[in-house]
């Protein structure tokens, strides 16, 4: 371990005693509240308990702790965070950031899909510095916010079946009023995806790129939501997508917007990004033997959702299944 350098690591039972203290003196430091908190009860022995069974982190800064956190497994598919504490001698210096990190990275170690915490309102610091890491307040009893995330995820895409796979997957989560924000290169697949997500949700089609037209309307030939796909690659600002009148059908709708990254957010306060990467490769025949080619056939896709509305859906464990 460095001696300047801060680190996070799993704690496990050994370390109760380090733990309860940076808990102790971190919420001592807090003003009071009514009613007060918990944490001055947690003893070694609680304290143990939880890291045999759910687990936390700890966070040194030259061999000193400074940072602790418990896991909560009790909401099947969600971690929750419990007792996030910084030693008021580790403060402004990126202790919670860090711990954080390193808690969404055990989250998705776990497979699961979001995480979740509780803050309350008469702490308001806290709470911008969770709305900082993209946390959404779910709900709140009494004076307690629970803040929660979707967890984002990366899947590989090998080829054109693979690609209508993955957004049948993502057509299955979605409903009318979803907005779905579509970036990557030209000839990334982002057309190929929209045409899979088409027939998963039963629309009319041909679907093909709205370059020229900008939008076009795909009524469901079912009883579920229309698809409406935009493409504002010629689009110079999120002035002249308002020209396109997409306020009219997106609530009724699924909006997809290829190239739609910092203009089709406006249209609601939750959207699903998603990222198509080329990750262009040594081809192979059959046999795995390397054929002199390149091949660009491969993409990854990366999904990141924003906003209330994904707040509990399983995003990760239906579509990386």
């Amino acid at each position: 371990m460095s001696a300047s350098a801060l680190d996070v690591i799993e704690a496990d039972p050994a370390h109760a005693a380090e733990v309860v203290e940076v808990i102790h003196r971190a919420f001592a430091a807090r003003p009071a509240l009514d009613p007060p908190s918990t944490a001055a009860l947690e003893t070694v022995e609680s304290v143990a308990t939880t890291l045999a069974t759910a687990g936390g982190l700890m966070a040194l800064r030259r061999g000193r702790v400074v940072g602790a956190m418990l896991f909560d497994e009790s909401r099947p598919g969600l971690l929750g965070w419990r007792r996030v504490s910084v030693d008021p001698v580790g403060r402004d210096r990126g202790v919670a950031t860090a711990m954080v990190g390193v808690a969404e990275d055990i989250a998705e170690d776990r497979k699961k899909d979001g995480v979740w915490l509780h803050v309350r309102e008469e702490l308001p610091e806290n709470f911008r510095f969770w709305s900082r890491l993209k946390y959404v307040a779910a709900s709140q009893n009494g004076s307690t916010i629970e803040m929660a995330k979707t967890l984002w995820l990366a899947r590989e895409v090998p080829d054109v079946d693979a690609m209508h796979e993955l957004a049948r997957r993502v057509a299955a989560l979605v409903k009318a009023g979803d907005v779905l924000v579509l970036t990557g290169d030209l000839g990334a697949g982002k057309t190929n995806f929209t045409q899979g997500l088409g027939d998963a949700l039963g629309v009319r089609g041909p679907i093909t790129s709205p370059t020229f037209v900008l939008s076009r309307e795909h009524p469901n030939l079912g009883d579920g939501p229309a698809l409406v796909h935009v493409d504002a690659y010629r689009l110079g600002g999120a002035a002249e997508l308002d020209d396109i009148d997409l306020d009219a059908t997106v609530a009724s709708s699924v909006t997809v917007v290829e190239w739609g990254e910092g203009l089709a957010e406006q249209l609601s306060d939750s959207w699903l990004s998603l990222h198509i990467e080329v990750r262009h490769g040594r081809e192979s025949d059959p046999q795995g033997v390397y054929c002199g080619r390149e091949s660009d056939e491969m993409r990854v896709v990366s999904i990141r959702p924003h906003g209330p509305r994904w707040i509990g859906v399983p995003l990760r464990s239906s579509i990386l299944a």
